[in-house]
């Protein structure tokens, strides 16, 4: 039997990147006009992408965006968080040693989220970690992107993994769903940016610190069918 895969999610799962994300999001917007927001205002959309953040940025100022307005605000936003990696963005507790402890094992590790491919390893060069992943997918790497299955499925592939020896570790709704529509079972962590009770979502599994995901979790995961 093949050693598992673990894929990972980025924005919530593996790195606390919200600081920077709304840093770059007011460098942009401030430029329009509006009124500069707060992590509180965009919680549930941290993690969801520039156009979502800048779009609900307007919207909050009582302000619509036009599709050009939309695709320079955007242009602002990635050149600023691009130049500005990894600024306050921290690796969440106990995670460097949950790498360690699976890849000693033997485990492959692949990211798979929905930030742009090239932002997704500039962020994990400047952190340290981007040797780790046998390989690394973001929004635009594929035609789709999470929830739909494919995005896991060929993560999974280019990493030389498969697909029933497989687990999707993430901190939201999305990362619930790709797993589920991949039919791979799912890690939760409650510490991320889910706009919901991550209870609600029904992942197979949630573990409140990386201290508890070890191979012998990965495999007790693996060996129960997905819900």
């Amino acid at each position: 039997m093949s050693l598992p895969l673990v894929v990972f999610d980025l924005d919530g799962t593996l790195v606390d990147t919200a600081p920077d994300l709304v840093a770059s999001l007011n460098h942009a917007v401030t430029q329009a006009g509006i009124e500069p927001v707060t992590y509180a205002d965009l919680t549930h959309l941290v993690g969801h992408g520039a156009r979502a953040m800048i779009e609900r940025t307007f919207a909050l100022r009582g302000r619509t965006i036009a599709e050009e307005e939309l695709t320079w605000q955007m242009k602002e936003f990635v050149d600023f968080y691009h130049g500005s990696m990894p600024g306050e963005s921290l690796l969440y507790p106990g995670l460097i040693e949950a790498l360690d402890r699976l890849q000693d094992a033997g485990l492959k590790l692949a990211v798979c989220t929905n930030k742009p491919e090239m932002l997704a390893k500039r962020l994990l060069e400047g952190l340290g970690l981007l040797g780790r992943f046998a390989a690394i997918s973001g929004g635009d790497t594929f035609t789709v992107r999470k929830p739909h299955a494919d995005h896991l499925l060929s993560t999974v592939s280019n990493a030389g993994g498969m697909a029933e020896r497989a687990v999707m570790v993430g901190d939201s709704l999305n990362d619930v769903l790709v797993a589920r529509n991949a039919s791979v079972p799912s890690i939760v962590v409650p510490f991320g940016y889910s706009d919901v009770p991550i209870e609600s979502l029904l992942p197979d599994r949630i573990i409140g610190h990386f201290d508890e995901l070890t191979p012998d979790l990965v495999e007790t995961v693996l060996s129960r069918k997905p819900k």
